[in-house]
């Protein structure tokens, strides 16, 4: 009988924290920089990690249908071969598993680190100027985007350019739109 109850109990007290989980979060680290970087790092890297396992899925679902009928359009089959995992068919189940894992957890730190720059840079600039405006976001997409290109194996010169625009521009945009909407 106490297994029982103890077992409600934490499973209240976790239902409890995912519950409160947009009231203060997972982390104190002491500061809120550091708070606001780790939070946004956990919460984009489990997004992340997600999102690479469930394309892996869907990719090798179509590729699974491609070969079984034979009928599935050329867009279709031959984006299950353009964006799949490098070294995903390994020799053996085990290198597979391996392989995915390897790219899952590269990508799901991508997107943490993506989330942990962008936060910790506008939060750091609405602190030093005093205002949270379209100026800090298009500075930390900026910034964010050229940390992201040069996570990447083959970063250029103007991917690193491309990036840090594409960055500055998408975070403007919603910046300015979160006014409207």
């Amino acid at each position: 009988m106490s297994n029982n109850s103890d077992m409600q109990t934490t499973t209240r007290s976790l239902l409890d924290d995912l519950r409160s989980f947009d009231k203060g979060g997972f982390f104190d680290l002491g500061h809120p920089l550091l708070n606001r970087i780790s939070e946004s790092f956990v919460k984009a890297a489990g997004i992340g990690a997600i999102q690479a396992v469930s394309r892996e899925a869907y990719f090798t679902a179509i590729e699974g249908l491609d070969s079984g009928t034979g009928g599935l359009p050329a867009e279709i089959s031959g984006a299950s071969k353009k964006h799949r995992f490098r070294d995903l068919k390994g020799e053996t189940n085990r290198k597979s598993l391996e392989a995915m894992v390897k790219n899952t957890g590269k990508e799901s730190m991508q997107w943490g680190l993506a989330a942990g720059v962008y936060s910790g840079l506008t939060y750091g600039l609405k602190e030093a100027r005093g205002t949270h405006d379209w100026k800090n976001s298009a500075v930390a997409g900026a910034i964010t985007g050229v940390a992201l290109a040069l996570t990447s194996e083959d970063s250029s010169h103007e991917q690193i350019v491309e990036c840090a625009i594409t960055g500055a521009a998408i975070s403007t945009a919603a910046n300015l739109l979160a006014g409207i909407f």
